[in-house]
């Protein structure tokens, strides 16, 4: 299959994404059959590796299947893009787990709950993997599960904690039903908890070595794919459904603005000078974002090209750009909503779900510009960062 095959297989998917997103709202998880026919495509292969019978397509390609989904419905998509970028994540893994994982199944359906509200412990031959994770974007369809832990090891006689991420099977996890959100409800990204379950060695990767383009699974394949620094690829991963949404509000807005008869008056909005000049502003503010992120996307796949690892000022930077993208996305939706009279607060229409999608969305840890701009900061200060980057 090539690249822009794929990506018009995403883009003919478009309608029914976009027909079924009130119902997977009301679900609170996307819908079995649109998720079906997402997987029919074969997109979860993208970043699998070529050795594993994967494409390795590129990340700006990647971009553009994201803003697809996320103009169909940034919920439905925000999971997929999810998925996708999950197997490029464990294409980061050391080879005896990725081995085993992808000699058995061509891809996995995973959520990545990374947040350290799980504990590890160390026994003979691997860990026992105890927590709750909120945030599990992805478990309704997944057959497996990605999760972070705290693990404690023996260093000259001191027990020294590190973030590891351990990846098990769905079946040996409870997912419990605590998604009631204001947005991306259809998300489905109920909590997750493990009790007492054992993970063997090799499916334990320390975060650590994950983040600068230098993993166990970049001296592996060799490949610039699997050399660009992980925050940035994840943030991207996030981004992109946002930017996708913002512009398909855009869109409807200008549809809308042929139709609508100003209150007290005969005229069409898109008669009016005003409404003419808000299309206009927020036509080139939506292709501007676009560009925007697809700069970023370039920029990544670069730094997997160079021999070079990407320093933290260089990941800092990027992630503070994430933000302001996804904020921008956020704004636009906004303005259009303004510029769109009430009646666009119908729950009907679907600019009202995609503004409260955008607001709950750009809380996303990732996208927090009070803390990426002090990380920034101090290292454009010559002083340590605060935050993993």
């Amino acid at each position: 299959m090539q690249e822009r095959q794929l990506i018009e297989a995403i883009r003919a998917l478009s309608p029914m994404i976009e027909d079924r997103a009130a119902e997977a709202t009301r679900l609170r998880r996307p819908v079995d059959a649109v998720m079906q026919a997402v997987e029919a495509t074969e997109v979860y292969r993208y970043f699998v590796p070529k050795r594993f019978g994967g494409f390795e397509f590129s990340l700006e390609g990647f971009m553009e299947i994201g803003t697809i989904l996320g103009a169909a419905d940034v919920a439905t998509g925000w999971v997929v893009t999810f998925y996708i970028e999950h197997n490029w994540l464990l294409g980061l893994y050391n080879p005896a787990a990725q081995e085993e994982l992808f000699s058995a199944n061509p891809y996995v359906i995973a959520p990545g709950v990374l947040a350290p509200t799980g504990t590890a412990k160390p026994v003979e031959g691997g860990y026992v993997l105890n927590g709750r994770w909120q945030w599990g974007t992805g478990i309704m369809h997944a057959d497996h599960v990605l999760i972070g832990a705290m693990t404690e090891f023996a260093e000259n006689d001191e027990r020294v904690p590190e973030l590891c991420m351990y990846i098990l099977p769905k079946d040996q996890v409870e997912v419990l039903d605590t998604w009631q959100m204001s947005g991306m409800v259809a998300t489905g990204s109920n909590d997750i908890a493990v009790r007492d379950v054992f993970v063997p060695d090799h499916r334990r990767q320390n975060l650590a070595d994950l983040r600068a383009g230098d993993s166990p699974g970049a001296r592996y394949h060799q490949s610039a794919t699997y050399r660009m620094p992980m925050l940035p690829v994840l943030g991207l991963t996030a981004a992109c459904p946002l930017v996708g949404c913002a512009t398909r509000a855009v869109q409807r807005f200008h549809e809308r603005l042929q139709a609508r008869t100003i209150y007290g008056t005969q005229d069409k909005q898109s008669e009016r000078a005003l409404g003419q000049s808000r299309l206009a502003h927020l036509t080139v503010r939506a292709k501007t974002n676009t560009s925007n992120l697809m700069a970023i996307a370039r920029d990544v796949a670069r730094w997997g090209e160079r021999i070079e690892i990407c320093p933290a000022e260089e990941r800092a930077e990027f992630r503070v750009r994430l933000g302001h993208i996804v904020r921008e996305s956020r704004d636009i939706v906004r303005d259009v909503i303004e510029a769109s009279g009430a009646s666009a607060h119908h729950l009907d229409n679907p600019l009202q779900r995609a503004m409260r999608d955008l607001e709950t969305a750009a809380g996303h840890t990732v996208f927090d510009l009070d803390v990426a701009t002090e990380s920034y900061g101090r290292l454009l200060l010559g002083l340590p960062s605060n935050t993993p980057l």
